[in-house]
């Protein structure tokens, strides 16, 4: 969570920090650094299938929310939208604008249980 990256760093290496664990050959601790760009390395091909399955879904969609999203863009919720810079990422591999909510972590949940509470909402949210 600390310096987790979306994409490398434009400047070299990034933010980089000390990790310490066993060292799983040798069988002994070790203290090691680590940068952001090791960290964007590793999460490259999750990067990319998010990037993908975005732009599989934009691909598919209607006319009326195509011009939407291009009008207002995307607005990213859940843990994932965390981590640095996925919404640039993002906004790169679509052109569109990307946003990230303001409590990402909580947003659909609260916007659930206020569908929920609103009559106008009644059985739109229904299970089947």
């Amino acid at each position: 969570m600390a310096i987790g990256i979306a994409r490398v760093p434009a400047r070299g290496r990034g933010l980089t920090m000390l990790v310490k664990g066993r060292d799983l050959i040798n069988g002994v601790s070790r203290e090691l650094e680590i940068s952001q760009a090791d960290i964007a390395g590793a999460l490259s091909d999750l990067v990319g299938q998010i990037v993908s399955t975005v732009l599989g879904m934009l691909a598919r969609l209607e006319p009326e929310l195509a011009a939407d999203l291009h009008e207002r863009g995307i607005v990213m919720t859940g843990g994932g939208s965390l981590l640095r810079e996925i919404d640039q990422a993002l906004s790169a591999a679509t052109g569109l604008q990307v946003s990230i909510a303001q409590d990402p972590l909580s947003c659909v949940a609260m916007g659930a249980g206020r569908a929920m509470e609103d009559a106008i909402y009644n059985g739109v949210m229904a299970d089947g």
